[in-house]
């Protein structure tokens, strides 16, 4: 390619960085920056890597030129939205990585209910603004998620029952497609590319701006209740969310307590039954809806009430960062025996910090047909993960090796996962996120919009005309 009358070469090496700097209006980053290491490092937490340049574009015309220049050079291109990536996707050894952090403008159109929001904003951010008004979107519960990522992949978070996922409430897109063009997708401008981006990954493009539906969602019923970790009272609790109005989701994570000075010292480090849970609507309905959960157990910590709803985001932090093992399927319930089963996981397991996760599905998420996204696993009713969060990169095997086990040992459901929480995993894996019928058609439209293949560095989908 050409930037300023000069050809950009074919190596690394050859790529004249002055006349790049000088025609982009982001920033050039190279291993001779003496900021690189420091971006380096923060690109991701899982796979530490070195690429030759590192791009942190300010608009689409900008990483519009990026996207040709790995185009023209082959340099292998890796996106990253502005969170983390758990497979590591958002880095690369030796190629270009468009790195979009910079790029957090948000536009709210309060009389439309709608969001233009660009793709390196985290959800916390875009959910601290829109709280202002009293609305939010749904996306996942970190609020350190980068949105491009999420959203691509689906979106299953505090509002799923009651507004479905992410992708449910996302009117309309701003791709740049491997060919440069930028291109504006909705349900009538290349409606199989928006098809696409709703639950198919980085695979189509670059998505540098969403337009989300905002719903109105204020002061919520919620927080966190913290319950013994036994087998009856899980299993209850499982049954209590799947009985619930729409309007309550949870996500429930049962862990060693951690020594944090709300909870009491004598459950410090062992096994309890945290619950974040959210309820959507009239203030004192969500407190009749809640008040059965605090009656399976005597609780430990309970903190539940009405409060905004942005504040049920809680941050990693990132002065402590840590790597993450993640093993996660779709099931059919959480009876007594699959609460056993994680008991015993979780009673085994290596590592100080383990955790069996799960959450109820159902509500708005099941009423959209299978085929409407490419997000097929709609009537899927419960989410199970089993997370390790440690530092060592040494121990990576182990953990991998006792996650891979635990969800193993469920013998739930046919093997169906979320996209967004599968790591490097080999494709066999990445199947279990996209039915036959799905992924044929996923590999058609990437034929279609990306026939060499150019966005790689992802759970990767290869073109396939039909």
């Amino acid at each position: 390619m050409q930037i300023n009358g000069e050809f950009i070469g074919t190596v690394a090496d050859s790529l004249p960085i002055e006349r790049l700097r000088a025609d982009l209006r982001g920033q050039v980053i190279t291993p001779e920056d003496a900021d690189y290491d420091t971006v380096r490092a923060g690109l991701s937490l899982e796979i530490v890597r070195r690429p030759a340049l590192i791009v942190r574009p300010v608009d689409a015309t900008d990483v519009s030129k990026v996207v040709l220049l790995a185009r023209e050079t082959g340099m292998e291109l890796a996106i990253r939205s502005g969170g983390h990536s758990l497979a590591g996707f958002g880095t690369s050894e030796g190629g270009i990585v468009l790195d979009l952090s910079l790029m957090k403008g948000l536009n709210i159109n309060i009389q439309e209910r709608t969001a233009w929001a660009e793709a390196g904003l985290t959800a916390g951010e875009y959910t601290a603004e829109t709280s202002k008004y009293g609305l939010a979107t749904g996306f996942g519960d970190t609020a350190s998620v980068g949105l491009g990522g999420l959203t691509t992949g689906g979106g299953i978070g505090y509002l799923v029952r009651k507004y479905g996922l992410t992708i449910d409430n996302l009117l309309a897109a701003q791709v740049v497609t491997a060919d440069g063009e930028i291109r504006y997708v909705d349900a009538e401008n290349y409606p199989d590319l928006f098809w696409a981006i709703r639950g198919g990954g980085g695979n189509f493009g670059v998505v540098t701006h969403f337009k989300y539906r905002l719903r109105e969602v204020d002061t919520i019923v919620g927080g966190l209740l913290v319950l013994p970790a036994t087998a009856t009272v899980i299993a209850a609790f499982a049954a209590e969310a799947e009985a619930a109005p729409d309007e309550l989701s949870t996500i429930v994570s049962i862990m060693p307590a951690p020594p944090l000075p709300f909870i009491p010292a004598e459950y410090h480090g062992q096994l309890v039954t945290m619950a974040m849970m959210v309820y959507t609507g009239d203030i004192e309905e969500g407190l009749r809806v809640v008040a059965p959960f605090r009656k399976l157990a005597e609780p430990i910590v309970d903190q539940i009430g009405p409060m905004p709803y942005h504040h049920i985001y809680h941050t990693l932090d990132a002065d402590d960062p840590f790597i993450f093992t993640l093993r996660s399927k779709f099931i059919d319930r959480v009876d007594e025996r699959a609460a056993q089963i994680m008991l015993d996981y979780l009673h085994t397991a290596s590592a100080a910090i383990r955790i069996a996760e799960f959450r109820v599905l159902g509500g708005a998420m099941a009423r959209v047909p299978a085929d409407a996204t490419a997000f097929a696993h709609r009537s899927a009713n419960v989410m199970v993960s089993f997370i390790v969060p440690y530092k060592n990169h040494n121990e990576t095997p182990i953990h991998n090796a006792w996650a891979v086990s635990a969800a193993a040992a469920l013998g739930q459901g046919t093997g169906a996962v979320y996209v967004n929480f599968v790591g490097n995993e080999g494709e066999a894996r990445l199947h279990d996120a996209y039915p036959q019928a799905t992924w044929k058609r996923l590999a058609a439209i990437k034929a279609r919009y990306d026939p060499t293949n150019l966005f790689r560095r992802n759970h990767n989908i290869a073109p396939k005309a039909e």
